[in-house]
């Protein structure tokens, strides 16, 4: 249990330190605000976010994937070894992955290794795929629409318009690292109480108030460590970022993140921010957008899943050769 928690809060630290750029890569490249005054703002935004809007997605992910009473803290290990490794080698080549199809794909090539592929719940698998492959597209729409409206409506206005987008950004990026912390840091959340259940200390899936605080902490601390290198991929590589586009960025994000968090579902982070961008460029015109680097993330993405989980299944036979558990 203790290696356990050790794995699950280090892998809330790489998520947090991973999708940090998600969060302020707009409003750092549009200059609204200083990137580690960003990146402090964000970190406690994203802690209060689990306190504020509920753990409904640690429930899908710790009660609505695997069969209850044939999970092993073997598979969990093997799960959170292989997200880990996977966020590592992506945020070493600078390549904005999915932290979250890092771990659900590392969970379900486990499970299948340990305990077979009947203790997968089908309707738990198909509400997480549905809201992380839809909520990609989902940004990408109301990234466009948000930002041809508030282009419409500002169609005559002074460029001072452009300060109070820029001031604006604040308000926006609190609203985006709410509902990443109220996204993201429940994944852990919804390992750490399964693997409480699993090995006896809960009888009944049901998250602890200390599980939910050291989770928040540790997203947020690795938030305000920040990701220097993921920054420049997503907030200068797509296209240059006005204020505008960062407030309309931002805006649809923390909407499309937060409404899947109240359904419980859990998304990635970078894909929704990463397609609002795009959304939001090709709003103004299409040309305008570096479509070879959205391919490159693409290719990460459909690469992500597949790959975590043969290394899940990898992990866990080693584990179980070994006799350590």
């Amino acid at each position: 249990m203790i290696l356990l928690l050790v794995l699950a809060l280090g892998f809330d630290f790489l998520n947090g330190v991973h999708d940090s750029s998600n969060i302020v890569a707009t409003m750092i490249s549009s200059r609204a605000l200083s990137p580690r005054t960003a990146l402090t703002l964000t970190a406690i935004a994203e802690f209060s976010g689990p306190f504020i809007f509920g753990v409904a997605v640690a429930k899908t992910i710790g009660d609505e994937i695997v069969i209850p009473g044939v999970m092993t803290m073997t598979v969990l290990i093997a799960a959170l070894i292989s997200a880990i490794g996977w966020n590592l080698l992506t945020w070493w080549l600078g390549m904005p992955s999915s932290s979250s199809h890092a771990l659900i794909g590392g969970l379900v090539g486990a499970v299948a290794a340990g305990v077979g592929w009947q203790a997968i719940k089908i309707e738990g698998i198909e509400k997480i795929l549905l809201t992380l492959f839809t909520s990609p597209i989902i940004g990408l729409v109301f990234g466009f629409l948000v930002a041809r409206l508030i282009i419409l409506l500002c169609w005559n206005a002074s460029p001072s318009v452009n300060w109070i987008f820029k001031k604006g950004q604040v308000l926006t990026a609190i609203a985006l690292a709410l509902s990443h912390g109220t996204n993201d840091a429940q994944k852990s959340m919804g390992i750490i109480t399964l693997g409480l259940v699993t090995s006896g200390y809960l009888s009944k899936f049901e998250v602890p108030v200390w599980v939910i605080f050291a989770c928040a902490l540790m997203i947020a601390f690795g938030t305000s460590v920040g990701g220097w290198k993921l920054i420049r991929t997503l907030g200068a590589k797509f296209y240059r970022i006005r204020p505008l586009d960062g407030f309309a960025t931002q805006l649809t994000s923390a909407a499309v993140i937060l409404g899947a968090s109240l359904f419980g579902g859990p998304v990635s982070t970078t894909q929704v921010v990463s397609t609002a961008i795009m959304g939001v460029g090709s709003a103004d015109r299409a040309n305008k957008v570096r479509w070879g680097v959205a391919g490159e993330i693409l290719t990460a993405w459909l690469l992500t899943i597949p790959a975590t989980a043969l290394i899940g299944a990898g992990v866990h036979w080693l584990l179980s050769q070994t006799g350590w558990f």
